[in-house]
């Protein structure tokens, strides 16, 4: 068994790894924001596409993201790689970081929102917000659209949101969105990223549809993705699952290899008219029958606009 596993082992990990992006697309003169970046799958993603154009870290642990922005310079070459503060945990945060971004940034071409809490014990956010529903789906909402006319002024331009296979496990409990009534925390996470996926089809929806109103597109695409089971920091709110992902982290990607997918959404030129799509090792991936609900996505997007206070037609 031992010399089996030994043999084996170089094709089971070609197999872990999954697909690579193979796209060599140049970003000269563009902007990319990508939330969460000063670690794992965002930190990978920033060192690619820093090479490829300016890259905006934005973190709420200035410090953490400063390292890692100062590592990425020094490999790259590239000094265009910009930290700047942003708490998805806070609608004010998340308010001041686009007000400064608007104002000292003409164009905006790729927004990652991937940054994301997993398996947190309950708590809320500074906005009374489920910890995972308020980082993982509403901050980013709240990003996007604070963002999203900067976005079509700067087009063809890219929306890539970071989900997961768990949204499979997700449902939108409108009764219980805030998890007040009833909460576990792997379930919670599995609702935020049943919520990411919706979002996304809902917004390309939108976004296509005054494409087709008007005969001219606002060019602005926005695709999802599982990044895969990527040996990171995401679960270290869970003892168990830090334990396991150590023993098992042969059979987990390393966070480059979970990276690829995000690259590949945010630079394919295949993907350029691709919109409403969800993606998994550099390809388009199964939706789970919710995660397909036109009604539930249209729903969702009305209370989520209500939650923040902000009209979003």
């Amino acid at each position: 068994v031992p010399v089996l596993l030994f043999v084996a082992a170089p094709y089971i990990r070609r197999y872990v790894a999954g697909g690579r992006c193979k796209s060599t697309a140049k970003l000269e003169g563009k902007v990319v924001i990508i939330t969460g970046a000063n670690t794992g799958i965002g930190k990978e993603t920033a060192r690619d596409l820093a090479r490829r154009g300016k890259v905006i870290i934005a973190c709420r642990d200035i410090a953490k993201a400063e390292a890692a922005a100062s590592e990425i310079r020094d490999e790259t070459g590239n000094q265009q790689v910009i930290v700047k503060k942003l708490d998805l945990a806070d609608t004010k945060s998340i308010r001041e970081f686009a007000e400064k971004f608007l104002g000292e940034e003409k164009e905006l071409h790729i927004l990652i929102n991937n940054a994301g809490v997993m398996l947190c014990p309950y708590s809320k956010t500074a906005d009374g917000f489920e910890m995972h529903l308020g980082v993982n789906h509403l901050g980013h909402f709240l990003l996007t659209f604070l963002l999203l006319e900067r976005l079509k002024q700067s087009a063809p331009a890219r929306i890539v949101n970071v989900s997961s296979l768990a949204h499979h496990g997700g449902r939108i409990r409108f009764h219980d969105l805030q998890g007040e009534k009833s909460y576990n925390r792997g379930l919670a996470y599995c609702h935020s990223k049943l919520a990411n996926v919706l979002f996304t089809r809902e917004l390309a929806r939108r976004l296509q549809g005054k494409l087709l109103s008007f005969g001219i597109g606002t060019k602005v695409t926005a695709n999802a993705l599982h990044p895969g089971s990527v040996h990171s920091e995401l679960v270290r709110h869970s003892f168990v699952m830090t334990w396991l992902w150590k023993i098992f982290s042969f059979f987990l990607k390393t966070p480059w290899e979970g990276a690829q997918t995000s690259v590949y959404c945010a630079v394919a030129e295949e993907l350029d008219s691709v919109t409403g799509q969800y993606f998994s090792d550099c390809q388009p991936a199964y939706v789970s029958p919710r995660g397909r609900d036109d009604e539930t996505a249209r729903k969702l997007w009305s209370v989520s606009c209500e939650l923040l206070g902000i009209q979003w037609d």
